[in-house]
């Protein structure tokens, strides 16, 4: 599943993831922790804006409209939307007055993927993909979303909406939108759980410049009450245990770890509202969530206890013992901002990530320092004229980056060889489903591209340790493939057609380790332009896959190694090269990337996980993507400049790239050898899970290529 794109969308201003199985207890000592640096994640805003020209293998330039122009090109009638009319009446009821909703993304924890009854902003304006934020004025409705999602919101959106195509030329953010439609001195509305703190004070910050107001409406939500009786139910699957011979480390170490963190930033304690941090943490896992294997949960770690804030009704007995072992006590969900007023009323210093705690929660401890600070300023002004020269002012809270992202993001040994085991059952099911496909194709039966999907996911469900998929399948045929993110549906998918470019992009979750592949491929004969832009994504590809680099390197000094190939004949991708990913956990993670937002400062270290994944998409026409999983290794140089290691990857995904598509005059000869040396790889390791026709279609999709 390819990277965060130009440029994400996550809030409404910021355009701003071998050894033997461990089966006792692993004693970790405290140096473990020692290389776990946090570093704050900041991304560039700065958009140089000029015409973006586009050329293909065979076409003159083109140069593209900004998304203003389009929109001007074709005005449309509006349509009667319920919705929005429903939810304009709101405004102006006692309480809220406001002249403006933001409704972004995400849940009260920033989370990617949601479960579906915090999908607010999927409800209000029926558009689909995980990213993007939707603003509503008393007169207008605007939608901005990213690159991976222009054409998907083209289809979704009705006429009451604006799409705003973000980072394209022209095209404003939404506080200088706002700044434009709305008259001096406006009131904006947002729900304060899903903005993290930084969000919400950037916002307020931008729509000041015309006087405008953040109005925190606390409760209700107002899609929420629109929404009422049709709103489906809150998640409350069982939570699980994660085994130690999976996580590698236990609870107590983990725990041990941030305290000595806590100590070092003189904290109280920290507030962990990251979903996967909470999971990865305690070693649980959950399924509120699709495609990510996490919990709704809260988590306090102080010095001496922590409480884990989650409904009651999702832990077994066993969770509860395994919790009660760790010294972690249980609190109701929904009890976290009283026990945070606590907490600050006794004086306690907390530690708050705020670029993912909500700004309900800072805020909330923010008011009660304040009120503390009240209450104790007569005793201060009594103590001055005593003489004392008492400087204790309460407590203020520590703002710093969670010190959990980085630990989680550096896999452990355990970790390492759940994820290398994972990735070859997963190799084995897609070979059986490839010759399935393939076979499929050559009877002339006519499948959709949901019919692919489903088939998929029942190979892979067949594996042992199989949970879920770790992201909806991209199942694209022809133009669809361009569309970067997606999603067929059964009543508007396209059949798969054997004489275009057909584009699978898909992952999954296992009791072990989490997958994320793409595949390219063609069932008839490519054209020359086809293969010629096929292989210059694949240069980019084995470019990334064979750099070396010095250690300390951020992720964005790789990015041009996959786009160069591409640059020569004037060819790019909306979307970054390379993610994080979680170990049986979040398919997207963090603070790691390789992207060409030069702001992420993180440097790839050992032990890291991440997608390495270049793509070209002709919209309305194609989109080619080959994604494989690399883990970040040390590599033995005979220089070592500067007496610094030197890092390069190592491959976790095992599967054929189709060699139809190779235009093999443009390869090297090196880069002949890297194919051939990784197909013979993916037969030695893959071949041994197979028999009958999914390993003869093994054998015969991993044959040497010889360059003439």
């Amino acid at each position: 599943m390819h990277s965060i794109p130009l440029p994400a969308v996550m809030h409404p201003l910021s355009l701003s993831a071998s050894s033997r199985f461990l089966s006792q207890k692993l004693l970790i000592p405290s140096s473990f922790f020692s290389n776990f640096k946090t570093t704050h994640q900041r991304f560039d805003k700065n958009f140089t804006k000029v015409p973006i020209i586009i050329r293909n293998c065979t076409s003159p330039p083109v140069s593209a409209k900004p998304s203003s122009q389009i929109r001007r090109s074709r005005a449309k009638k509006l349509e009667p939307d319920e919705k929005l009319q429903a939810l304009r009446e709101l405004f102006s009821k006692p309480g809220i007055g406001i002249d403006a909703y933001i409704i972004p993304s995400q849940d009260a924890h920033q989370s990617e993927f949601i479960a579906e009854c915090y999908m607010r902003r999927t409800y209000i304006s029926g558009f689909t993909g995980s990213a993007g934020t939707a603003v509503v004025t008393k007169e207008k409705a605007a939608l901005w979303t990213d690159g991976r999602y222009f054409l998907q919101a083209e289809k979704q959106l009705n006429s009451n909406w604006i799409l705003m195509r973000a980072g394209n030329p022209g095209v404003p953010t939404t506080s200088e939108w706002l700044n434009d439609v709305l008259a001096p001195g406006a009131k904006v509305g947002v729900d304060p759980f899903l903005f993290s703190f930084d969000a919400a004070e950037e916002l307020k910050e931008a729509i000041a410049k015309k006087n405008h107001k953040l109005v925190y409406l606390y409760n209700p939500n107002l899609v929420d009450e629109i929404w009422k009786g049709s709103r489906p139910m809150p998640p409350n699957k069982p939570i699980r245990i994660h085994e130690l011979k999976y996580a590698g480390v236990d609870v107590a170490s983990k725990l041990s770890f941030l305290r000595s963190e806590l100590l070092d930033t003189f904290s109280s304690a920290i507030i962990v509202s990251m979903l996967d941090e909470i999971a990865w943490l305690l070693n649980l896992r959950g399924g509120d969530v699709p495609h990510s294997p996490v919990m709704y949960a809260y988590l306090i770690v102080e010095v001496d206890g922590a409480k884990l804030f989650v409904d009651n009704s999702k832990v077994t007995p066993e969770v509860l013992n395994h919790l009660k072992n760790a010294g972690v006590e249980l609190k109701p969900y929904d009890t976290i901002l009283s026990e945070i007023e606590s907490l600050a009323a006794k004086g306690a210093e907390l530690w708050f990530d705020t670029s993912s705690v909500n700004a309900a929660i800072v805020n909330t401890y923010k008011s009660a320092c304040d009120r503390h600070f009240e209450i104790h300023a007569s005793d201060r002004k009594g103590n001055l004229r005593n003489g004392s020269n008492d400087q204790s002012w309460g407590p203020s809270g520590v703002y710093r980056a969670s010190p959990i992202s980085l630990a989680k993001a550096v896999k452990n040994s355990a970790e390492l060889e759940g994820m290398h085991n994972s990735h070859l059952r997963d190799a084995a099911a897609l070979a059986e489903f490839w010759v399935w496909l393939e076979e499929e194709i050559d009877k002339d039966v006519k499948l959709t591209e949901v019919d692919v999907a489903d088939k998929l996911l029942e190979f892979r469900s067949k594996q042992a340790g199989f949970i879920d998929t770790s992201f909806d399948t991209i199942s694209g045929s022809g133009a669809n493939g361009a569309i970067i993110h997606y999603k067929p549906e059964p009543e508007s998918c396209s059949v798969v057609d054997p004489k275009k470019l057909f584009l699978l992009d898909s992952g999954a979750q296992y009791v072990d380790g989490t997958t994320d592949i793409t595949r390219t491929v063609h069932f008839g004969e490519p054209t020359a332009r086809e293969k010629e832009c096929f292989t210059r994504v694949l240069q980019g590809h084995i470019a990334l896959d064979q750099a070396v680099f010095p250690e300390n390197t951020p992720g964005f000094v790789l990015d041009a190694f996959a786009r160069s190939s591409l640059w020569k004949i004037g060819l790019d991708y909306r979307h970054g090269t390379g993610h994080g990913v979680g170990a049986a956990l979040n398919v997207h993670e963090g603070p790691q990337s390789i992207s060409f937002r030069y702001g992420n400062m993180t440097p790839l270290q050992k032990g890291m996980i991440v997608s390495n994944e270049p793509g070209y998409y002709e919209d309305h026409a194609f989109g080619i993507r080959i994604e494989n999983l690399l883990c970040v290794k040390q590599v033995d140089t005979p220089n070592r400049y500067g007496g610094i290691e030197y890092l390069g990857f190592e491959k976790l995904t095992y599967v054929p790239i189709q060699t139809k598509l190779v235009d093999l005059s443009l390869l090297s000869v090196g880069e002949v050898d890297w194919l051939n040396n990784y197909h013979a790889q993916v037969w030695e390791k893959v071949s041994p899970l197979l028999d009958g026709s999914a390993r003869e279609w093994l054998w015969n999709n991993t044959r040497p290529l010889v360059k003439q």
